[in-house]
């Protein structure tokens, strides 16, 4: 049994030049080193999908620590800083499993299901605006779907969209771990934070009822018989539309990035919605914006390595599926590729912090290539595309693409 300190890990040094852009061989060069930990400047990295999968469960040992990587952005007390260690998924156990319990009952595989009218109609009016172009920014007009989708969720009006967008923007940089970003991280969670209680507050005044009833409505009774604070309503809104717009956003864009490498694919996603299904579960194993933080808050004993209390973990689901032990030809994209269970990939995370909203983000995704395919044809590369920094939310940043319009 060995130290976390003593092992001889490969350096990721993800601030480099290029890192963001192509970090699996980087990765590679770790795995050769050690078959599942790396190290970071700000701590370790855990990129094997077997250790993720069986590290992720153990809540009782693990915890995430925003409140480091507050620390590490020298902003506590701003309203930023505030918010990252008080959202939900921050909270000591106790106050996350009641909030987490309070709301979890909302967002089933049913709920999801009866929004896909409101996102079909949602990319629709889109598509109708932007498809007629023939040249666009793809991330950019990627980025309005999951906005819109909350927003009529929520009976938010779609004019305050561009303003939500910006600030959203913002926020996806968070935790880029530049403190450089933090006045304007205050500044963009101080607009969703008017914005949210305000839409909280006119809710109140004319509240809908029975049938007119939406997920407001619902977060705000669960709230009133849990005795949730408005602060908490506040921040789980917020915490709503930034989680759905990073993972939405930025795995269309993604996925649109491997249709036009694989035009086959993307024919067969205009016609068969149920393909789309297996096509964005292949997408979310090959690529994910997300690394999942955590600190031990004990001693913690895995594969022959002693993890002391109190160490920084960075559980990178956004590569892990691409360990060739584990897959056939990992790098190659095939949405026919059959689905083990122990090798499902894990991008919506592990354990009590597992991801509330992926119900509605598959359908989402599933809903927007769908019809995106069906009036984007032949899509192709109009320009190199951009990246957002790793670890944070990672992704594309800019997908200039040419496409007929149907």
């Amino acid at each position: 049994m060995q130290d976390i300190t003593e092992l001889d890990l490969y350096f990721l040094d993800w601030n480099a030049p290029g890192f963001a852009a192509n970090p699996w061989p980087e990765f590679e060069k770790a795995r050769e080193r050690h078959p599942w930990l790396a190290r970071t400047d700000q701590g370790y990295a855990v990129f094997d999908l077997r250790a993720i999968r069986e590290l992720m469960v153990r809540d009782d040992s693990l915890r995430p620590s925003f409140d480091g990587i507050v620390d590490i952005m020298e902003c506590r007390g701003s309203p930023w800083g505030r918010f990252a260690e008080e959202q939900m998924i921050a909270l000591p156990d106790r106050e996350h499993r009641f909030l987490r319990d309070t709301f979890a009952r909302k967002f089933t595989p049913r709920y999801a299901n009866q929004l896909r009218p409101i996102m079909r109609e949602t990319m629709e009016r889109l598509l109708a605006d932007w498809a007629p172009r023939e040249k666009i920014d793809f991330e950019e007009f990627a980025s309005y779907y999951p906005i819109a989708v909350t927003a009529q969720m929520v009976g938010a009006p779609l004019s305050v969209i561009p303003g939500l967008r910006k600030s959203m923007e913002t926020m996806g940089l968070a935790f880029s771990m530049d403190k450089t970003r933090v006045p304007d991280l205050d500044a963009a969670f101080e607009h969703l934070d008017a914005f949210a209680h305000d839409l909280l507050a006119k809710r109140r005044a004319e509240p809908r009822e029975g049938a007119d009833a939406d997920l407001l409505d619902m977060l705000i009774e669960a709230g009133a018989q849990g005795n949730v604070s408005d602060r908490q309503l506040a921040d789980l809104i917020i915490f709503l539309f930034v989680a759905g717009y990073d993972t939405s956003k930025n795995v269309l864009t993604y996925m649109m990035h491997l249709m036009i490498e694989n035009p086959s694919i993307y024919e067969r996603c205009a016609k068969d919605l149920e393909y789309c299904r297996r096509v964005v579960e292949e997408t979310l194993r090959v690529f994910n914006p997300s690394s999942a933080f955590r600190a031990t808050t004990s001693d913690i004993e895995y594969r022959d390595v002693r993890i002391p209390a109190g160490t920084m973990l960075f559980f990178n689901l956004n590569v892990a599926g691409h360990d060739a032990s584990l897959f056939a030809d990992p790098d190659r994209f095939d949405p026919d590729r059959p689905i083990v269970a122990e090798n499902r990939h894990v991008a919506f995370g592990m354990g009590k912090h597992m991801c509330l909203g992926q119900y509605i983000a598959r359908a989402q995704l599933q809903e927007g290539i769908h019809l995106v395919a069906q009036h984007m044809r032949a899509p192709h590369a109009d320009g190199e595309p951009g990246w957002r920094p790793f670890p944070g939310v990672w992704g594309i940043k800019g997908l200039p693409i040419e496409f007929t319009p149907a």
